[in-house]
């Protein structure tokens, strides 16, 4: 019986460290559309993911000392995600995340017009876009796989697309893979909007976090936060940060696209090709000792220090989201890619199958 005891135990260790998943109930849509939210358990994390917007509602890990806490910013109940969209917490933004000029691009020698809900442009997919949809969910291995059919014309965007985003738990790494099909010729780019306080939501700000990003170039932008199509070396520049940096030590510097956005919120050049899975950026908060790397296959990450958190949204307990009291790494194409053909291309035609990976890895550094 021995040989039995020890195989049940080696499968209880390969499940806890692969990731257990229990639904649960989480509100109703003001339709009467039940939403759910589905926790994802490992030996080392724990992150709860809801079908609304096929968002990240909370990743609970330890510090140094092994106290764990939530290091995610978001709401506890789905009331709370209804009431405001403006800050994306945690969700799958699309059909195209990130800024389109004037909201228009031209494919195919039709020029669609997407709605402007952002200073003239189209941020995130459009007044409705896939973080204000609820994705049909099914568990599987150590995660959830959640999938949205977007119709053809759906905010502007020519052909029906079907998503698939597919969230696993592997010991201490959460990884995220998407998948993505279109009837006719489109343009996508899907990433999480998560943000991230590796002290613990209601630690403070980010300020004192070091950040390395993986990049020896960015997209400059104007002063709606568009891309002008250059590819601008960051080498002596506020934008470098080949070298793990303070995000707070030159956040305030009298550089131009750093006043523009209110603090950091470009689109940096990962190294490597499209496609391959390299390291995006690696975040370390000092104080609790927790480090967040990120890898990815896409060609960009826009990196950005929750400039427009202004301490009218609160989370769990009352805690207030303030400016720079969250981080966002979304894993992406670069914004605007449809209006600038030096761009990695985002166009996607019937046929293809577009995969894309990102994974969010937590360590503590003593």
């Amino acid at each position: 019986m021995r040989w039995l005891a020890v195989m049940l135990l080696s499968m209880t260790m390969a499940a806890e460290a692969h990731g257990q998943v229990a639904k649960a109930a989480f509100g109703k849509m003001p339709d009467g559309t039940a939403v759910d939210v589905y926790t994802l358990k490992s030996d080392a994390v724990e992150a709860k993911i809801t079908n609304y917007g096929a968002r990240i509602v909370s990743i609970r890990t330890a510090d140094k000392s092994g106290k764990v806490a939530d290091v995610v910013l978001g709401y506890d109940t789905l009331a709370a995600y209804l009431a405001e969209s403006k800050t994306y917490f945690g969700a799958v933004v699309g059909r195209y995340g990130n800024r389109i000029g004037n909201g228009k691009f031209t494919l195919d020698g039709k020029t669609y017009q997407l709605p402007l809900n952002n200073n003239g442009n189209s941020l995130h997919g459009g007044d409705v876009g896939f973080d204000q949809h609820v994705w049909t969910a099914k568990e599987v291995a150590g995660g959830v796989e959640m999938t949205l059919v977007s119709k053809d014309g759906d905010q502007g965007y020519p052909g029906t697309l079907t998503a698939h985003v597919r969230y696993t738990l592997h010991h201490n790494a959460l990884r995220i893979d998407y998948s993505m099909s279109t009837d006719k010729d489109t343009v996508v780019n899907l990433t999480n909007h998560s943000y991230f306080n590796l002290g613990g939501v209601g630690s403070g700000t980010i300020l004192h976090d070091e950040i390395m990003i993986a990049a020896d170039k960015y997209t400059p932008t104007n002063s709606g936060l568009i891309p002008t199509g250059e590819l601008a070396p960051v080498e002596g520049t506020s934008m470098d940060f080949r070298k793990a940096t303070a995000i707070g030590k030159r956040i305030n510097d009298n550089f131009e696209q750093l006043k523009m956005a209110g603090g950091y919120d470009q689109n940096w050049v990962l190294r490597g090709a499209n496609g391959e899975i390299k390291t995006a950026a690696r975040v370390h908060d000092p104080v609790s000792g927790r480090v967040m790397t990120v890898t990815t296959t896409e060609p960009g990450v826009q990196f950005y220090t929750g400039n427009f958190l202004d301490g009218s949204f609160k989370g769990p307990g009352g805690v207030v989201y303030a400016k720079n009291t969250g981080l966002c790494l979304e894993t992406q194409h670069y914004p605007d890619s449809p209006n600038h053909p030096n761009f990695p291309s985002a166009e996607l035609k019937p046929g293809q199958t577009r995969h894309s990976m990102t994974t969010f890895t937590f360590s503590v550094e003593k």
